[in-house]
């Protein structure tokens, strides 16, 4: 019977690891000894009708489909879905990226999870999944999210779970007009800016030259020996000058001394 399958199923965690191991990426969730097998893969054409009925079912910011398609078509490594052991998606994530700002970064348009599926680490999974193909494939400094003042479950995933920071407070953000925090999350590249332009301001370390920059320094510093150079050469001159008339200048004393003892006598 079913129930005996599942009594079966939840007193064997040998082949529920053998399950998880072979799923690879794919979680493997058990609750209340039921086993939900979830796959999470970068999402397809095809699955943004199911992203979209999820998203009608989680949130209340919903979108046109040409929004999901728009993200898709522009940047298709970065949409993630999450789908059940019969396909169907219990969880999203629906992001891109900000290339023409000053930093390129990538952005969370929007993450759902069907509450049958919930506190399972879907979302963190599918979070992380997106944010390392910003970083890996294109090369992003930091990804950036707005999530609403009042959802603390969301809050928490995010900087608790994930190591977001409030970057500031949006007033109004929303279509209801509830305020939104602006979170970031930097990657290895933006770390390694941040420390650069910290150590600048502190003066530990010179500023990274720029092109043409380079020549110019070395020519400056070629310049700069030359005129120590030259300024060494004129002291070592005038001190030979001087001893020289230092030396005449005691003979002549000498002979007038030897004048006077002449007289004398």
């Amino acid at each position: 019977s079913s129930g005996s399958f599942l009594r079966f199923w939840s007193s064997r965690p040998p082949v529920h690891d053998l399950v998880a191991g072979l799923l690879g990426d794919k979680s493997c969730c058990r609750e209340g000894g039921f086993c939900r097998m979830v796959c999470i893969r970068p999402a397809t054409v095809d699955d943004l009708y199911g992203m979209q009925a999820c998203n009608l079912c989680c949130l209340p910011e919903n979108y046109h489909m040409k929004y999901y398609f728009y993200h898709i078509l522009s940047w298709p490594q970065l949409p993630q879905v999450a789908v059940d052991h019969n396909n169907k998606i219990v969880g999203y994530v629906l992001a891109k990226m900000e290339e023409d700002a000053e930093a390129p970064h990538g952005h969370i348009t929007s993450l759902a999870v069907l509450r049958t599926h919930r506190k399972l680490g879907i979302a963190s999974k599918l979070m992380r999944a997106s944010m390392n193909v910003m970083e890996e494939t294109f090369d992003a400094e930091y990804v950036s999210l707005h999530v609403r003042y009042t959802n603390r479950a969301a809050f928490t995933l995010y900087s608790s779970t994930l190591g977001f920071e409030i970057n500031d407070i949006e007033k109004g953000y929303y279509a209801d007009k509830e305020d939104a925090y602006d979170m970031r999350k930097l990657f290895v590249k933006g770390l390694a800016k941040q420390a650069a332009e910290k150590d600048k301001k502190t003066g530990k370390i010179p500023r990274p030259l720029k092109d043409g920059e380079a020549k110019k320094e070395e020519d400056k510093k070629e310049e700069n020996k030359e005129e120590k150079k030259e300024e060494k050469e004129d002291a070592e001159a005038d001190k030979d000058t001087k001893e020289a008339e230092d030396g005449a200048d005691g003979d002549t004393d000498a002979k007038k001394k030897n004048r006077k003892k002449k007289g004398k006598k």
